[in-house]
């Protein structure tokens, strides 16, 4: 998957908007949203919130994850975590984009917001890239994704299959060298698990 997909992905989480309109219930084929009533808060997915705001016919409000407080609390949570931490929601940098592109004038401290987000992906990033390296290291067969986004996975992806399979190809032949079943020893792992 390239990012571009994650983020339509992203596109489907459902995000509070306060229409300045009056509508009936809209049927689609992933479900009815509405009806929508003016200054009624109203749970929508936020490419319906993006193209409403588009139209100046919504105010989208502030995920309650995305309060700066929060983020700094994640932020130093993530840095001071051996493992990866438990994101606010799986599609944070979609949202986050997304938002700041098209609704900036309803967030609270934007400028803010969009520095903690870059700092927590490039910490968390910095610990992807240390975990893949001591994977490749370590000759290890496996590794547990806990607590990874889709767009984090999708960033080693690339890099991964190919890397794992030359460590693969390198243990089929150390095997019979030791005089040991390359499925008998003992396969080391390491675990992104928290």
């Amino acid at each position: 998957m390239d990012p571009e997909e994650v983020e339509f992905l992203g596109e489907k989480e459902n995000v509070v908007i306060v229409p300045t309109f009056n509508y009936g219930v809209i049927h689609l084929i992933a479900g009815d949203i509405g009806p929508f009533r003016a200054g009624l808060p109203i749970k929508v997915p936020l490419w319906v919130a993006i193209n409403l705001k588009q139209q100046q016919t919504c105010k989208i409000q502030q995920p309650d994850w995305m309060d700066v407080e929060n983020l700094e609390v994640l932020k130093e949570n993530e840095k001071n975590a051996i493992t990866f931490t438990r994101m606010p929601n799986e599609h944070y940098m979609a949202l986050t984009k997304a938002l700041l592109k098209f609704a900036p004038d309803d967030l609270i401290r934007a400028n803010e917001i969009r520095t903690l987000v870059k700092d927590i992906w490039d910490i968390r990033m910095s610990k992807l890239r240390s975990s893949v390296d001591l994977l490749i290291k370590e000759k290890s067969s496996y590794a547990a994704v806990d607590n990874l986004t889709i767009l984090e996975i999708n960033s080693v992806r690339p890099l991964l299959p190919h890397a794992l399979d030359q460590i693969h190809r390198m243990k089929k032949l150390q095997g019979p060298q030791l005089g040991t079943n390359s499925s008998a020893g003992h396969t080391s792992s390491y675990s992104f698990r928290s």
